[in-house]
Formats: structure tokens, C-alpha cells, sequence
């Protein structure tokens, strides 16, 4: 699943503070229904157009929950990067005119988040192809100082072989308080059904 959509403003988290600057920005973005089959296709196409300027950690087409929604993750050394990064592509002729003039008009909303992995994870590389699922948690106030230890041992219990692959566990900074965010990684989604059952 995304994470919610259309939020009315940016939220500031209070959670506790970051060891190091490295952060992720989430990115949602909602599809025409009738331009959904050209936007992948241009997307597939030009992508390589953004990944010449930051490193992209995965892209993702969303299958339950959202329809029409695609959903990436960014990875940020500072936000001063960011800005830079944004700046560069307002100035990049070919960034603009083969791929944003011609996307833009396809979406019906774009949404983000920025994010940091929570003290104890750290992004694992899947073995091979499969199925990603987003697991989003609203928390207590007070960051990972207050509920980090219980979702520490409520997430590595399912990281196990037999089990989905945690992929990475991040809280939010910007976006909605309080939020926390697990990428899972099945081998397919009957593999997923398959360990629900069996979790429940």
C-alpha cells in the first residue's frame, strides 16, 4: 500500500535526532486512469533522464490500494543535495522537455515525504524479483526513543527465513507525525497470502 494521499500541510516530526544526515524521500503519484499504459511506458524510458542526478532506490507501480499510482524512494546525503539536485533538473533541457512537459499533464497529484531509517535498520538488497508491500503505522508521540524497542521486535520477528524480507523500516520527518514505514519483499503475492495465514 502508498502512503496517504493529499495531505492539506507539511508536518514537522518531533522524533528524536538523526545520526546522520542521509534521508529518503517517498514519492507519490496519482495517474489519469486513461494515461496510466504511457506513463509507465515514458517513465521506462526516460527514467534514466532522473537517475543521472540522485540515486533512486526503487520504483514501484502500485497494485492493492491506490490504482493509477506509482511510488519511488530517493536517497538525500543533506538536504542542501536535495535543493541542488532540484535545481539542476529545473535547468536540465532534456530532463524537461522529453519527459516532465509530457508527464506532468498524465498525473492527478504528487505527494511526498521524507523519511529516515530508523536506528536499527539499515536497506537490505532483496535476492531476486518479486512483490514489495508498504506497511505505514501511526505511533505514539516521542519518535523511536518511545515505541522504537517494541517495533524493533514486532518487525525482525517476521525478517526471518520463511518469512518476507525487510527491506527497511523508516520514520517520517516531513509528512504525516508520527508515521512509521516498513518495505517488505515477497517472492510473489501468493508467497505473501500464504505467510499471513500462517502469521494469523
Amino acid at each position: 500500500a502508498a502512503p496517504g494521499l493529499n495531505y492539506p500541510c507539511v508536518h514537522l516530526s518531533t522524533g528524536h535526532q538523526q545520526k546522520h544526515r542521509t534521508f529518503y524521500e517517498f514519492r507519490t503519484y496519482c495517474i489519469r486512469p486513461d494515461q496510466n499504459a504511457a506513463f509507465h511506458k515514458l517513465t521506462n524510458e526516460k527514467i534514466h533522464l532522473r537517475t543521472t542526478h540522485s540515486k533512486l532506490i526503487g520504483y514501484w507501480s502500485v497494485e492493492y490500494g491506490g490504482l493509477n499510482q506509482v511510488f519511488h524512494i530517493w536517497e538525500y546525503d543533506s538536504y542542501s543535495q536535495r535543493a541542488a539536485v532540484r535545481a539542476a533538473l529545473a535547468q536540465d533541457p532534456s530532463w524537461i522537455s522529453e519527459y516532465t512537459s509530457k508527464a506532468m499533464p498524465m498525473l492527478t497529484s504528487q505527494d511526498n515525504e521524507v523519511t529516515y531509517l530508523v536506528p536499527w535498520s539499515h536497506l537490505q538488497r532483496p535476492p531476486q524479483e518479486g512483490v514489495y508491500e508498504l506497511v505505514s503505522f501511526q505511533m505514539r508521540p516521542g519518535g523511536p526513543a518511545v515505541w522504537g524497542d517494541a517495533f524493533q521486535a514486532a518487525a525482525t520477528s517476521h525478517d526471518a527465513p520463511g518469512y518476507g524480507k525487510l527491506v527497511g523500516a523508516f520514520h517520517n520527518e516531513f509528512g504525516q507525525m508520527n508515521t512509521v514505514h516498513a518495505l517488505w519483499w515477497f517472492e510473489s503475492a501468493d508467497q505473501r497470502a500464504e505467510l499471513r495465514h500462517k502469521a494469523h
